[in-house]
């Protein structure tokens, strides 16, 4: 996200530096399919928004002639004369939406039923989704889906034909069908017409009964997750329901600690200035806290009453998978019956999923709900896994059954030849000269199944029942239970325990991810001198300026007050208190203040600031944070911050002091900050020496 300031001068806040993702994915104009034009004068358009942004539309559309039409099948909208809200014609939304639909023309049927095919969600719609404000019969009538989801892999309908695809797609049991089938023709099988049949029964059976309790713990969880309750308004107070019944336009209030049910549009936030934090780790997996902030037009509906007066449209883009990107404009009803365009953007989209942090509460209304959430466009339904056992031994199966084949084949072949040269000899057993090449084909089937005992029937029901037990020993052994949170390792599907057996290669993006990450602030380098927790006996200072030995800290805080380089351990210690993206979080049962970091390092450099030298960094506002140095109360302004990103390979903040001086602090990787630094500097060589002890 870029920055940009709002012309009415409410707020500058960058919040790029609290989101470290960016960009959307590559998407072209192509697909949104929709050109909308005449940015408002009202605001300044950043950087980020493409232009057939939603956002960008200043006045309220309207349905334009057919010559607004263009060679590719993309309808452009233009801007008329403004009306007020109250007059825009829900029949001409209606005729645009079905004129939009047949500009796809037949290949976008085809698309359309290719996508279904292959399980893809899409919308054809490319026109704006309209949602109205505290209008719940105008919102019914855009017949939105509703807010029940579901991840499990069967249904009651679903689940027969699922099933004996799956099953009948392994080779094994299509051998065994097989057989099964020829049993039941007279006079071929020498057998009972059961003895295939009944096995084959059992494991479907037994792999039924272990797909349907999979599958119920799924259907299980997804009812816990519907059955949510959340604060929706319903006249002028707010109301407990449950997940499911929360539909699109519904204005929700959300508390701390709170995940929010569907994709909201903020609106206020006890916060000052609308501001709210949130996590996004079910998202994205970063635990670090983000900013988000509602506009400065509706920041101050901040009571159920006055929510409940806000009179509007949301002209939104439609449901799409991309997590970074929202384009869509509101337009608001002013008190004095005029209505203005505000352009809404990824800094006030709440996304399902993301979790209420650090904020007491929050007003947003329902924009996506259910599987149109980008949420749940980003996931996908249950696969059908084939574990690497089963495949070799549908390979192996496949290659038994051509043995088998030319087996029974040899052996036809040699009966018919030994009928015809004893034919004479053979009379009891009543052959037919005529019918030979009939007998041949069924002495095939019948040596078929006097052979099918080379495939085993037992091997299949036997794989079956070890994959059920592993899937219980894994559950329930020691070495794999974590009791620091009580989980214990959790098998959901049977089907590919073996595949835990067979891993030979780990790849891990850094040593974090293999280990427990938790970093301590042990040891700093300032002013050419060392300084560590515990310091190498070895290395005992002989002087008060002994840069070849190391110092503890609290021989660092007598430094503090009379070094001749006092000013230079305040300004590092100011800066390790200041040079961050850290947001503070009470915890509300110890009221302990835990930080919450994009990085590990990044807290502890904030933490050890505080725990060992007592420059302690509580509150995060806006434009300014609230720090506390030993005893004293400091605020410093923020002007300004550029992020940390692999290719500065730093980061900067520009702060204005309590004394109004101000200040650049930079940290980062040391080549990086050693070839920036003066020439002439006295503190390189000793600093170098430090960091290759």
């Amino acid at each position: 996200m870029s920055n940009w300031n709002r012309d009415n001068g409410a707020y500058n806040l960058d919040l790029s530096s609290m989101n470290p993702r960016h960009g959307d994915g590559g998407i072209s104009q192509e697909e949104d399919q929709l050109e909308l034009l005449d940015h408002p004068h009202s605001s300044q358009m950043p950087s980020f928004m493409p232009h057939d942004s939603f956002a960008s539309l200043g006045q309220p559309l309207h349905v334009s002639n057919s010559d607004n039409e263009s060679a590719d099948g993309r309808i452009c909208y233009s801007d008329k004369e403004q009306q007020p809200l109250q007059q825009q014609s829900h029949d001409q939304q209606r005729q645009r939406r079905q004129r939009s639909k047949k500009s796809g023309g037949s290949s976008s049927l085809v698309s359309r039923i290719r996508n279904t095919l292959m399980g893809r969600k899409t919308t054809t719609d490319q026109s704006p989704r309209l949602i109205y404000m505290n209008n719940p019969e105008r919102n019914s009538q855009e017949k939105f889906i509703g807010n029940r989801v579901s991840t499990a892999k069967y249904n009651i309908i679903t689940f027969l034909p699922i099933f004996l695809y799956v099953e009948f797609s392994k080779a094994a049991n299509l051998f065994f069908l097989f057989i099964s089938c020829i049993q039941q023709i007279p006079d071929v099988s020498p057998t009972s017409r059961y003895t295939t049949l009944v096995p084959l029964i059992i494991v479907l059976v037994i792999t039924a009964i272990k797909e349907v309790i999979e599958d119920y713990g799924v259907h299980r969880s997804d009812r816990e997750l519907n059955a949510r309750k959340c604060k929706v308004l319903e006249g002028n107070e707010f109301v407990v329901k449950s997940w499911r019944d929360i539909k699109v336009g519904d204005v929700c209030r959300i508390e701390a600690s709170e995940f929010f049910p569907a994709d909201l549009i903020l609106l206020s936030s006890s916060e000052p200035e609308g501001l709210c934090y949130i996590e996004t780790s079910n998202l994205d997996g970063e635990v670090n806290l983000k900013i988000k902030q509602a506009l400065p037009e509706t920041a101050h509906f901040v009571s159920p009453h006055q929510v409940a007066s806000m009179q509007g449209l949301i002209k939104s883009e439609q449901p799409n998978n991309r997590l970074y990107t929202y384009d869509g404009t509101l337009t608001l009803e002013l008190n004095n019956g005029t209505t203005k365009n505000l352009p809404l953007d990824p800094g006030q989209m709440l996304l399902r999923g993301a979790q209420l942090r650090n904020t007491s509460w929050v007003y947003a209304v329902v924009v996506f709900t259910g599987h149109e959430t980008k949420l749940m466009l980003n996931s996908s339904k249950k696969p059908t896994k084939a574990s690497n056992v089963t495949r070799i031994t549908n390979r192996n199966i496949w290659y038994l059954f051509t043995m088998l084949v030319i087996m029974s084949i040899m052996c036809s072949v040699g009966y018919l030849a030994l009928s015809m040269r004893d034919f004479d000899q053979l009379g009891y057993l009543a052959l037919a000269a005529g019918e030979r090449a009939r007998e041949f084909g069924f002495n095939i089937l019948t040596f078929m199944i006097l052979f099918n005992s080379f495939i085993p029937i037992s091997l299949m029901v036997t794989m079956e029942i070890v994959k059920v037990v592993q899937a219980t020993l894994i559950g329930s052994d020691l070495d794999m239970y974590y009791s620091t949170t009580d989980m214990p390792a959790v098998a959901r599907s049977s089907g590919l325990i073996e595949e835990l057996g067979q891993v030979e290669y780990i790849f891990s993006d850094k040593t974090g991810t293999l280990t427990c990450n938790q970093m301590e602030f042990r040891e700093c380098s300032i002013a050419g001198l060392s300084y560590s927790t515990h310091p190498d006996a070895d290395r005992k200072p002989q002087s008060d300026d002994d840069s070849q030995a190391q110092y503890s800290f609290q021989q660092l805080e007598e430094h503090l007050h009379t070094s001749i380089h006092a000013n230079v351990i305040h300004e590092f210690l100011s800066a390790l208190m200041t040079c961050h993206t850290v947001i503070p979080e009470v915890n509300q049962e110890t009221g302990q203040v835990v930080y919450q970091a994009s990085s590990p390092d990044e807290g502890a450099l904030v933490q050890g600031a505080k725990d060992v030298f007592g420059y302690n960094f509580y509150a995060r506002r806006p434009h300014s944070i609230n720090c506390k140095v030993k005893t004293q109360d400091v605020e410093y302004q923020i002007l300004n911050v550029c992020e940390f990103n692999s290719t500065r390979k730093r980061m900067s903040v520009i702060v204005r002091d309590p004394n109004g001086k101000v200040k650049l602090y930079c940290k980062g990787a040391d080549t990086v900050i050693l070839e920036r630094l003066d020439r002439n500097n006295i503190f390189v060589d000793s600093t170098l020496s430090h960091l290759e002890a």
